[in-house]
């Protein structure tokens, strides 16, 4: 069992590290996600099966895909295509991938095993979802609303910047357009 735990904090720390030093944000993200799951694994091995799906699903699901979307939404353009063209190579994936397989092969060692129970850190008492909710929804209702609203205004302003500025013309203004840029055009080209 302290292998497990050993190699998942392992996998943990690189990916971690990989993700805040890595250039391309995209693998950052991918590296975070990694990152995400292998704390869940540790937070499963020391007998805490709930915050590890919470971890799965809150923080390596839900929160993380926005992170990849509002940062594919931001690269836009030819040089945007090229690169995403760049990322299918199987030299970009080969590493995380690894890193899955490992997390993976650690789960199923665990699902199999059946270690021995665990008592919880606060005693003999277990934290069960109702309660968590019931305290996310209660006493803390006020940080759970502006954690909401910090990332619906992140996805608001990723828009904003992300969106290119689109001239909408009738189509005989596009025509005069068309005509204006290819005379300036001519223009330059007598000049040089």
């Amino acid at each position: 069992m302290n292998i497990i735990f050993y190699l998942s904090a392992v996998v943990a720390i690189y990916c971690t590290l990989r993700a805040v030093f890595h250039k391309h944000a995209v693998h950052a993200l991918l590296y975070l996600i990694v990152s995400l799951l292998a704390v869940a694994v540790v937070f499963f091995v020391l007998g805490a099966p709930f915050l590890a799906a919470l971890e799965v699903i809150i923080y390596a699901g839900a929160i993380m895909v926005l992170f990849v979307f509002v940062v594919m939404m931001l690269n836009r353009g030819e040089a945007a295509i090229q690169q995403e063209k760049a990322w299918l190579q199987f030299s970009t994936w080969a590493w995380p991938a690894v890193f899955v397989l490992l997390l993976f092969a650690e789960w199923l060692y665990l699902l199999f095993y059946q270690p021995p129970a665990v008592a919880p850190v606060g005693g003999n008492q277990s934290i069960m979802p109702q309660q968590v909710g019931e305290a996310l929804f209660t006493r803390y209702l006020l940080g759970v609303e502006m954690a909401a609203m910090l990332l619906m205004a992140g996805v608001i302003g990723a828009y904003h910047i992300g969106k290119q500025k689109q001239r909408n013309y009738h189509r005989y203004l596009e025509e005069e357009e068309n005509l204006r840029s290819t005379a300036s055009e001519k223009q330059t080209q007598q000049v040089i």
